[in-house]
């Protein structure tokens, strides 16, 4: 079943950026955007999730079409059934690692879930100030905080960046499973070949241009 639909897409600042991108994203599959730095992927992803405007095109949601809901019902949206990765953190620092997930679980209404801690290996630093963490061990936490609100779509802008090889393939092997356990959706953005690989699809933007490769 779709559940998030691009058709036609066009995004310029002085020059343009991307166009005619259209793209189809099924409940309980994969997708990566792979893509070299500054072609537009992170922007795209943005557009995708609300959080920025295209100059043509739309993006429908259970086939609504999100800009032209209320900046209310696009809150909501994003509340309840977006789960956004940035490239940054965005942990409250001033709070530890629990207290940064059980914000996220608060606001969802959303109980903690300890099985996605563990896969995510963070167990252990739970009562540690954001401070105190790695950075690789602030993305996991930022990404368990997305898990935990059991969003329908997982939209992840370079997700391990900060992580090592190993920790990176066990990152994405866990976000894979929320996929797949919970019927919801991943957009993956990428310059990753190999991290791209785990999708059930894979597209391609370079040179303004926007195609499905797998």
């Amino acid at each position: 079943m779709e559940i998030l639909r691009a058709s036609n897409l066009k995004f310029a600042y002085d020059y343009t950026l991307f166009e005619n991108v259209n793209l189809s994203i099924k409940q309980g599959e994969s997708s990566a955007i792979l893509g070299v730095s500054g072609c537009g992927k992170s922007t795209l992803l943005h557009i995708l999730s609300t959080l920025l405007k295209p100059n043509l095109g739309e993006v429908f949601y259970d086939n609504k079409s999100l800009y032209k809901l209320s900046e209310n019902e696009l809150i909501k949206i994003r509340r309840n059934d977006f789960g956004i990765i940035f490239q940054s953190h965005y942990l409250f620092k001033g709070f530890n690692a629990l207290e940064n997930i059980e914000l996220a679980s608060i606001l969802s209404n959303k109980s903690i879930d300890v099985d996605v801690l563990k896969s995510l290996k963070i167990s252990e630093l739970m009562k540690q100030k954001v401070g105190e963490l790695s950075g690789g061990q602030q993305q996991r936490v930022s990404i368990a905080r997305v898990m935990m609100k059991k969003p329908r779509i997982i939209f992840a802008d370079e997700p391990t960046g900060n992580l090592d090889k190993q920790t990176a393939n066990e990152v994405m092997a866990s976000i894979v499973s929320y996929i797949k356990q919970n019927e919801a959706s991943l957009i993956l953005v990428t310059h990753d070949n190999e991290l791209a690989s785990n999708c059930d699809n894979i597209y391609k933007l370079e040179n303004k241009s926007f195609n499905k490769i797998k």
